[in-house]
């Protein structure tokens, strides 16, 4: 299970965003050179942002885009639900439905109840960071470069293998 481009484009774009507040709109080409992601996607993705009320359009010379609220009042969960981001571990989508294509009108699985608790996990999480916490972090100093090589950013789960 992986977040698509879409959401994580969608919350790129909005930190970029909330980083330049209070100085006028910014482009979404701005935006686009700035995060190397397609001007056309970033114009799907606002027209979304925009219609949950999340940014707001300024049209005009000079115009672009600003945060429609504080950045402390949108989590990254609205972000992504927002753009249609699906976030669900599930087999089935949610509808309990896991061996359709096995049994026809479908049983739920065995893990069913696992990736459904998963899934509340995740939007717990996703919504109890807001979009201010983000910015706060591209605010602070970074680390020496050698950070990547002290820790990674990705979690791999091994478990010893017992002796033989």
């Amino acid at each position: 299970m992986r977040l698509t481009t879409k959401g994580r484009f969608a919350v790129t774009a909005m930190i970029d965003l909330a980083l330049r507040q209070g100085k006028g709109p910014v482009t979404l080409s701005a935006i686009s050179e700035r995060q190397e992601i397609s001007l056309s996607y970033l114009e799907q993705l606002f027209g979304k942002l925009r219609r949950h009320q999340i940014v707001e359009s300024v049209r005009g010379p000079g115009g672009g885009y600003n945060l429609a609220r504080k950045a402390a009042d949108v989590s990254v969960a609205d972000i992504i639900i927002a753009v249609d981001e699906p976030l669900d571990a599930t087999q089935c989508g949610g509808k309990e439905n896991c061996h359709s294509a096995v049994h026809p009108g479908g049983t739920r699985c065995m893990t069913h109840d696992l990736w459904s608790t998963l899934n509340e996990k995740m939007v717990e999480y996703l919504d109890s960071v807001s979009l201010q916490d983000l910015v706060d972090q591209q605010k602070e100093p970074k680390p020496t470069e050698h950070r990547a090589a002290d820790s990674q950013s990705v979690v791999v789960m091994h478990r010893p293998q017992a002796a033989a």
